[in-house]
């Protein structure tokens, strides 16, 4: 058996204790957590931009997007492995580092080359922070009482994922600002979240004598990449049903296989397998998978339709996505104080499940005239249902494993949602690009598109272009982004299938630090 070795004295206290103290060390997680998720939507409203600048194409335009969810995704059970062994104050500071790295090298990247590699080295630091920041949370806090915080969290993180647009697009319109910006300005926020953390974090360290499953890491860092790639070019560079899919995707599910093999063998596997044996964990990773094509696979693409099929400036995009955050913030936060109230979860689970399946059902009726009025309403609604699902799955979840599993089981739902949004953004992606090639051809004819620059490969300039083809155009987009959400209504019913399943059980009143002293003590005896 594993021995374990807390670093800290019989009497000494294993956290805060106190709400204030909480709240204290909990004010550079949150801000670590706003600038992280940012980096994966600050740039939505500036991609038209950056791809016109940097002469990129739509393969490029999705791939600025999915490197980072890639690389967020790949390393996210890594680091909830490492927060089981190691100290969670350093682990922390050292991805909100590589962040900034990668933050820096994108402000000044020269071509898209650049700015995709340094993509991937924000996202290598913004998946430590998303993974430690709810474990952090599970140790300090008994999950009665975490969906207080819990909601704060999810509003946190529901406000970066969608305010980035507004502010990339303020960023882009502001002449002395620029697109780089975007990249730029989480700098200084991030460092202010290193020093805040060092002042405030104080967990006891748990260093466990054993050895990380680095080759499990590798295999599965290399099979999900491969399985992303696939679904980011098929449909678009090559055909679905192609020699390139084989060896894709197949390649990523053989070496996924190969990769479950090691886990079953390794004395400290990076997903341990036993906990898909449990039936909460399970169904919370498959509702928080498909929450996750819901999220970032149809909010990505709207800023797109906002700029291209109804015309609007970047910051104007902006500015209506501001709906889908509201609903996001009040359900996320009135949802996380309605479960520490009555200690039951279930319903609001259910809830905005329904309400998530309205909003995607209602998004795939939009078109290049529905007004702004309708269009907000049709946000609010999803924003509402996600607020209310999506980190109430990670709750629910940390309640029903031993405290020694926090981390493991966090960073599991943390990276099968993040995988679902990498996948959604990468497929849906491909499917843009497809709908709109084949839509351009029916319209216009392939010389009529081909000289307007209106094809799925080529982000149209519709300023440019003449009054006839920009209506072409703008319909053809509207048309398109319409049936990603109506691919997506299916997915979403899937999730709210799964939480159907989830059976409520009571909140415990111990924190994680707390469980995990019983159970060594248990264990000891």
């Amino acid at each position: 058996m594993t021995t374990t070795d807390v670093q800290e004295e019989p009497q000494a206290r294993s956290g805060p204790t106190s709400r204030r103290e909480v709240l204290q060390a909990m004010s550079g997680l949150m801000v670590g957590m706003f600038v992280s998720i940012l980096a994966s939507t600050v740039v939505a409203n500036a991609l038209p931009r950056i791809i016109t600048d940097l002469h990129g194409s739509q393969t490029v335009y999705t791939w600025i997007v999915t490197a980072e969810l890639l690389a967020m995704t790949a390393t996210v059970p890594l680091w909830g492995k490492m927060a089981d062994l190691y100290s969670k104050k350093l682990l922390i500071q050292l991805s909100l580092s590589l962040f900034v790295a990668g933050s820096l090298i994108a402000g000044f990247t020269p071509n898209v080359e650049i700015l995709i590699v340094s993509r991937v080295v924000q996202g290598v630091g913004a998946g430590g922070m998303t993974a430690l920041a709810m474990v952090v949370m599970a140790a300090m806090i008994p999950p009665r009482e975490l969906g207080r915080y819990a909601g704060i969290f999810g509003a946190v993180f529901g406000v970066g994922t969608v305010a980035g647009p507004l502010i990339g697009g303020v960023l882009v319109d502001t002449s002395w600002l620029g697109w780089r910006w975007c990249f730029l300005i989480g700098v200084p926020f991030t460092l202010v979240a290193i020093v805040l953390l060092q002042r405030t974090l104080n967990l006891p360290v748990v260093r466990k004598e054993v050895k990380v499953d680095y080759l499990g890491a590798f295999l599965i860092t290399l099979g999900v990449s491969l399985v992303l790639v696939w679904s980011s070019l098929a449909g678009h560079q090559f055909a679905w049903a192609s020699w390139w899919t084989v060896a894709l995707a197949g390649g990523g599910l053989v070496v996924l296989a190969l990769a479950i093999r090691v886990e079953s063998r390794a004395a400290e596997p990076i997903i341990p397998l036993y906990l898909f044996k449990n039936r909460t964990v399970t169904l919370s990773i498959v509702a928080s998978t498909l929450v996750g094509v819901a999220l970032f696979g149809g909010t990505v693409f709207l800023s797109q339709y906002f700029q291209v099929a109804l015309g609007k400036s970047p910051t104007v995009a902006g500015l209506m996505s501001l709906p889908l955050i509201f609903g996001l913030l009040i359900s996320s936060t009135v949802a996380g104080q309605l479960i520490t109230k009555w200690g039951r979860w279930k319903g609001i689970l259910v809830a905005g499940g329904v309400i998530m399946l309205a909003g995607m059902g209602l998004l795939s009726t939009i078109d290049g005239r529905t007004s702004t009025l309708v269009l907000s309403v049709y946000m609010a609604v999803l924003g509402v249902g996600v607020g209310m699902l999506m980190q109430n799955l990670v709750l629910a979840a940390q309640n029903d494993v031993p405290a020694q599993d926090l981390g493991t089981a966090t960073s599991a739902l943390t990276f099968f949602r993040s995988m679902g949004g990498a996948v959604g953004v990468s497929a849906l992606g491909a499917v843009l690009a497809g709908r709109i090639t084949s839509l351009m051809a029916e319209k216009l004819g392939p010389l009529g598109s081909g000289a307007s620059g209106a094809s799925g490969d080529a982000v149209p300039d519709i300023s440019t272009l003449p009054a006839p083809v920009v209506r072409v155009i703008q319909d053809v987009y509207a048309t398109a982004t319409a049936d990603l959400f109506l691919i997506g209504v299916p997915l979403t019913a899937l999730a709210l299938v799964a939480v159907l399943f989830i059976k409520e059980k009571p909140l415990n009143t111990l924190s994680g630090d707390e469980r995990l002293a019983r159970e060594n003590a248990v264990v000891g005896h």
